[in-house]
């Protein structure tokens, strides 16, 4: 199933993107004020996510990509528990990618470049991935 590699690959890379973070990478910029008006959304004091948190997304977006993966594997007694799991995975970036147009969710981001990204691009790729994995589902 050419869908199940292209959403493992998508997380995997986003996966590598926080792991990159939780070593002190600061793309898409070059510091951490334009990192965090880029991918944190507010500014006034903020501070990107530490070593730990952005370590922590990247193992569980890693893990979420073996949860698709999984469908690529013969039948086992483990089914049942897995699709469980990619119904949590499902569940978790449907409620992010509705959280980016629900207007009191990122009210702390108006006005910065992270409000446009979420609206352009972060909202609608979980949405994406949430398409996906209902298409996995059925």
């Amino acid at each position: 199933m050419l869908l199940a590699v292209i959403l493992a690959a998508t997380l995997f890379a986003l996966a590598g993107v926080h792991l990159y973070w939780a070593f002190g990478g600061r793309w898409p910029g070059h510091d951490e004020a334009f990192m965090v008006e880029h991918v944190v959304g507010r500014t006034a004091g903020m501070r990107a996510p530490g070593p730990l948190a952005s370590a922590a997304v990247a193992a569980a977006l890693a893990a979420g990509g073996l949860l698709i993966l999984a469908v690529l594997a013969p039948p086992s007694p483990l089914d049942p528990w897995l699709q469980a799991a990619r119904w949590i995975l499902f569940a978790v970036f449907a409620l992010r990618g509705l959280a980016t147009y629900a207007p009191p969710v990122f009210r702390c981001a108006e006005g910065t470049p992270f409000a446009r990204l979420n609206r352009r691009a972060y909202g609608p790729l979980c949405l994406a991935i949430v398409l996906g994995l209902l298409a996995l589902q059925l």
